[in-house]
């Protein structure tokens, strides 16, 4: 394996399916499958989710909410998403920790940065809810903020493309695919990867980002071994 630790970030949009909003569990239950392929090859494995298939903070407050209110509806979303990714991966047989930025002890740990590099080197998956238990900031940048904590190797970003286009390759069949780009690149041509807040983060602490894919089967366990699947971003 190319990678010994990586943090996997999934979207909540993800859990969806082919859904209109929530969790789909067939969609949950072949996210799980694909990480047992991984964690059997020994790759310690800590995840971060969104919550938009149940709450964004951003819409409420475009709507009149409150802004860190609904950002704090939005941290109990991804908690909610992280419950049932953990339910998944148990079902695959896979021992797995949930840790939370804001605490909600009956349900999950809080988070304390040593026990889950504990737990990730006792073979646990561990996946990380709550955000960045701070509102203003995006689970891109609480996907980033944990990677460096635990010290992983690498950001794998889950999406449903296969890496990064020069424009949404949804909406334009001529959109040109970058198997290779630096943050700089990523920067100056204003393509959107991560938000600004966690993307800076990651450049400067070095730390790789890989966009791929994670609809398709077998593509984790590719990324993981080092083929050149989706997009790598790197100094």
């Amino acid at each position: 394996m190319k990678f010994k630790r990586i943090l996997l970030k999934l979207s909540g949009e993800a859990l969806m399916g082919n859904r209109q909003y929530g969790i789909d569990p067939e969609r949950l239950s072949e996210y799980a499958h694909d990480i047992k392929t991984i964690t059997d090859q020994g790759v310690e494995v800590a995840i971060v989710i969104g919550g938009g298939n149940i709450f964004r903070g951003v819409a409420g407050a475009s709507n009149g909410m409150d802004r860190v209110q609904g950002d704090h509806m939005g941290m109990l979303a991804t908690v909610i998403n992280g419950l049932a990714l953990q339910g998944a991966l148990e079902d695959a047989g896979i021992p797995t920790r949930l840790q939370t930025a804001i605490k909600i002890n009956e349900v999950a740990e809080p988070f304390i940065r040593r026990k889950a590099m504990r737990h990730l080197e006792k073979g646990r998956v561990v996946i990380f809810g709550g955000g960045t238990g701070n509102p203003y900031f995006t689970t891109d940048s609480a996907a980033v903020l944990r990677a460096i904590e635990i010290e992983a190797d690498v950001i794998l970003k889950g999406t449903r493309v296969d890496g990064i286009y020069n424009v949404d390759p949804e909406k334009d069949s001529n959109a040109i695919k970058f198997d290779h780009i630096t943050f700089e690149d990523v920067l100056q041509k204003g393509l959107k990867v991560m938000d600004t807040t966690a993307f800076t983060l990651s450049q400067e602490n070095e730390l790789p980002i890989i966009v791929f894919d994670m609809n398709k089967k077998g593509n984790l366990l590719k990324v993981v071994s080092g083929e050149n699947i989706g997009t790598k971003v790197n100094l």
